[in-house]
C-alpha cells in the first residue's frame, strides 16, 4: 500500500499556475541552451546524424515524461519523481532522486548563466563572461522569491519568445533550402561533404546522443508544477499532448535547418563552445540585424531555463524539508505562498556555479557534464519508480496511460545505463563520473546518519526526528 501522507505533507502551496502558464513552462523547460549553444558540438560529433542522436534523445524524453505523466495526474505534489521514488521505491531512492535532482538543477542553472555570458559577448566582445553570469542569475533568483504566478508569467513570456523564435527560423530556412525568393540552397550539406551523412560512423552520432539527451532535460518540470496548477488532471495531460510536437518540430527540423544551410565542420568539433550555430545561419544572410535579433532570443530562452530551473531547485528542496530530509525552514512559505528560503539558498548554490566561468574558460562544458549524469541517474529512478508505479495501480483506472507499457520503460532503462557507460569511458565526459559517483556515494552514506538518527530519535521517544 502506498502512503499518501508522503503527498499531502507537501501542501501549502497555492494552485495559481494556468493551463496556458502550464503548457508553456513545459516548453520551455525542453528549450534551452543546449538547443542553441551545446548543438553545435553535437553537430561536430556526429555531422548531419545529428538528426538521428536528437531523434533517439527525444524517445528517450518521450516515455519519461508519459510515465511521469502518468504518476503526475494520479499523485500531484511538487516534490514530483522525488515523492514517487519514496512511495514506490523506498525512503533512500526518494531522498537520492530529490538531492540529486536539485544538484544537477542547482549545475544546470549556472551552466545556462555561463551560456548567457557567452551570448552575450557578441555584443560586447572581450567583456567578462562571469560577471554577465553572477547578474542573470540574480534576476531570476529575485523573480522566483515572489509568488508562483509571477513565476509563471515571466515564463509563460519568456517560452513565447522562444517558440515563435524558432517557428519563424524554421520558416526562414526551409525558404533559403527551397529557393523562395533566392536560389535555393539545397541539401548537398547533409549528404556531400566527405563522410556523407555519418562523418563520424555511428560513434559518432551516438555521442551526440549525450547532448541530445541533455537538450530535453528540463521537461520534468511538468510534473513539478502538478502541485501548483489549477487543474492537474486536465492541465497535465494537455502539456503532455505537446510533447511529441515539440520534439519534431524544435529540434529535429530547426537541427535540420542548421546542417543543411551550414557545413557541419563549421559548427562544432570541440567540447568548448563559443558561439551558437543559429547566430552564424543568420549572420550568413548578410543580415546583420537578423543574427543580432536571433542572439536576444537565444539570450532570452537562458534566462528561461534559468528561471525554470530554479523553480525545480526550490521545490526540490521545499519537498525534502517537509519530508523531514533537510532543515525545517527550507519548508516554510512566503505570504505569497513560495518558499523563498530554498529559493535564496539553491541562488547562492547557483551564484557559486556560474562564477566557476571566473576561472576556466570551459566552465560551460564541465558544468554540462556533471549535469547530465544527475539527470540521468534521476531518469533511470523515474522509469523505476514507474514500474512500481504500474504494479500497484490498474492500467484502466489511470486518467493518462503510456503505450505499450513495459516495451517502452524498458527500451528507455536500457539507453540511458548506456548513455552512462558511454560517458565513464569518454575523455570528454568522464569528469561526471568522477563527480557523479562519489555524490551518490556521499548521498547514501547522509542518508544512513539521517535514519540512524532519527531511528534513535524515536527509540528515544522523540517526536521530532
Amino acid at each position: 500500500m502506498e502512503d499518501t501522507s508522503i503527498f499531502t505533507r507537501e501542501g501549502g502551496l497555492r494552485q495559481d499556475l494556468t493551463k496556458g502558464q502550464v503548457i508553456m513552462i513545459s516548453l520551455g523547460g525542453a528549450i534551452g541552451t543546449t538547443l542553441f549553444l551545446s548543438s553545435g558540438v553535437a553537430l561536430g560529433y556526429a555531422g548531419p546524424s545529428v538528426l538521428v542522436s536528437y531523434a533517439i534523445a527525444g524517445f528517450v524524453a518521450l516515455v519519461m515524461v508519459f510515465s511521469l505523466s502518468e504518476m503526475a495526474v494520479v499523485h500531484p505534489a511538487a516534490g514530483s519523481f522525488g515523492t514517487y521514488a519514496e512511495t514506490y521505491l523506498g525512503p533512500w531512492a526518494g531522498f537520492v532522486t530529490r538531492y540529486t535532482y536539485w544538484i544537477a538543477q542547482v549545475i544546470a542553472t549556472g551552466f545556462e548563466a555561463v551560456a548567457a555570458g557567452i551570448y552575450m559577448t557578441w555584443w560586447f566582445p572581450g567583456s567578462p563572461v562571469w560577471i554577465w553570469s553572477l547578474g542573470f542569475a540574480s534576476i531570476v533568483l529575485f523573480v522566483n522569491a515572489r509568488s508562483v504566478g509571477s513565476f509563471g508569467t515571466v515564463e509563460y513570456w519568456f517560452s513565447f519568445i522562444k517558440v515563435t523564435a524558432i517557428v519563424l527560423f524554421i520558416i526562414l530556412g526551409l525558404c533559403q533550402i527551397l529557393g523562395v525568393g533566392s536560389p535555393p540552397v539545397g541539401l548537398h550539406n547533409l549528404y556531400q561533404l566527405p563522410g556523407g551523412f555519418f562523418p563520424h560512423g555511428l560513434r559518432g552520432t551516438w555521442m551526440a546522443v549525450i547532448l541530445g539527451l541533455l537538450s530535453f532535460v528540463g521537461i520534468e518540470v511538468i510534473a513539478v508544477t502538478s502541485g501548483e496548477a489549477v487543474d492537474p488532471k486536465t492541465t497535465i495531460p494537455a502539456a503532455l499532448r505537446t510533447t511529441a510536437l515539440r520534439i519534431f518540430l524544435f529540434y529535429v527540423l530547426a537541427l535540420g535547418v542548421v546542417a543543411a544551410l551550414i557545413p557541419w565542420t563549421q559548427t562544432g568539433g570541440s567540447v568548448t563552445v563559443t558561439q551558437s550555430p543559429f547566430v552564424k545561419v543568420l549572420a550568413q544572410t548578410g543580415v546583420p540585424q537578423a543574427a543580432g535579433l536571433m542572439n536576444f532570443v537565444i539570450v532570452s530562452a537562458a534566462l528561461s531555463g534559468m528561471n525554470t530551473n530554479v523553480y525545480l531547485c526550490s521545490r526540490m528542496l521545499f519537498s525534502l524539508s517537509r519530508g523531514g530530509y533537510a532543515p525545517r525552514f527550507l519548508g516554510r512559505l512566503s505570504k505569497a505562498g513560495s518558499p523563498v528560503a530554498a529559493t535564496l539558498l539553491s541562488g547562492a548554490c547557483i551564484l557559486m556555479a556560474a562564477g566557476l566561468a571566473r576561472f576556466t574558460p570551459k566552465a560551460y562544458s564541465y558544468l554540462q557534464g556533471v549535469a547530465l549524469f544527475g539527470a540521468i541517474t534521476v531518469w533511470v529512478l523515474i522509469l523505476v519508480s514507474h514500474l512500481a508505479f504500474r504494479r500497484a495501480h490498474k492500467a484502466a483506472d489511470l486518467p493518462v496511460r503510456m503505450p505499450l507499457y513495459p516495451i517502452m520503460q524498458i527500451a528507455g532503462l536500457a539507453v540511458l545505463t548506456a548513455l552512462l557507460i558511454t560517458m565513464g569511458l569518454d575523455k570528454d565526459w568522464n569528469l561526471s563520473w568522477k563527480v557523479g559517483v562519489p555524490w551518490l556515494a556521499v548521498l547514501s552514506l547522509g542518508y544512513w546518519l539521517w535514519k540512524r538518527r532519527a531511528t534513535k530519535a524515536i527509540a528515544l521517544g522523540g517526536v521530532d526526528a
